[in-house]
């Protein structure tokens, strides 16, 4: 007796496991992308300085360039755990920068680090510095000098941008994998079951 693929059940499967193993696919050419990226990242820091981006892309970010902001007034603060150049754990100090008009772009400057989470006393001014990721900004500036009495924050290393995409294509490629292993299992628990029930009859 001819043992049948369940049509409708193999077709929805084998359409899972494509689908992940493009995604895998895909992972992989992300990481490429990246190390590409990173690649250029390492080498930034011996390039000329560029305009600081009013409107930053995420694809795109300029990522370790040097880069100047004149902060015409802060508009707030906020603080994340940091470190400064000699590495003590502590307190970031990031400023919340108007940079052209009332209702201009903007920018986030990391104006120094602290011991302590207290905002610090300063209004503005022009920042030197170099361009680092930023949670909720894409961008920042990590100023080279400190300002207000702060102490140095610890520069932008590569580790600070995410590059998760091979462990992303494993798990996608696992996904796949595992999803047609149990396919095949269940395809084989069934079709016993079909020749037991043929015996019998």
């Amino acid at each position: 007796m001819m043992k049948r693929l369940p049509i409708l059940g193999t077709i929805l499967v084998l359409i899972a496991v494509i689908t992940m193993a493009g995604l895998g696919i895909w992972q992989l050419q992300r990481a490429q992308w990246k190390n590409d990226l990173l690649a250029t990242y390492a080498a930034a820091s011996d390039m000329p300085a560029i305009s600081y981006p009013a409107v930053p892309s995420a694809e795109d970010a300029p990522y370790f360039r040097k880069s100047t902001v004149n902060c015409l007034a802060v508009t707030g603060w906020r603080s994340t755990s940091g470190r400064n150049a000699s590495g003590q754990s502590g307190w970031a100090h990031i400023a919340q920068c108007r940079t052209a008009g009332a209702e201009g772009p903007g920018a986030q400057v990391v104006a120094g680090w602290s011991s302590r989470p207290d905002d610090p006393d300063w209004q503005g001014g022009i920042v030197n510095g170099i361009i680092a990721p930023d949670s909720q900004y894409i961008i920042r500036l990590v100023a080279s000098e400190p300002v207000a009495g702060l102490q140095k924050s610890q520069p932008p290393a590569l580790e600070d941008v995410p590059n998760n995409h091979l462990s992303y294509a494993v798990q996608w490629f696992l996904f796949a994998g595992i999803a047609l292993i149990i396919f095949l299992i269940a395809l084989r628990a069934r079709n016993k079951g079909v020749a037991q029930s043929g015996n019998l009859s």
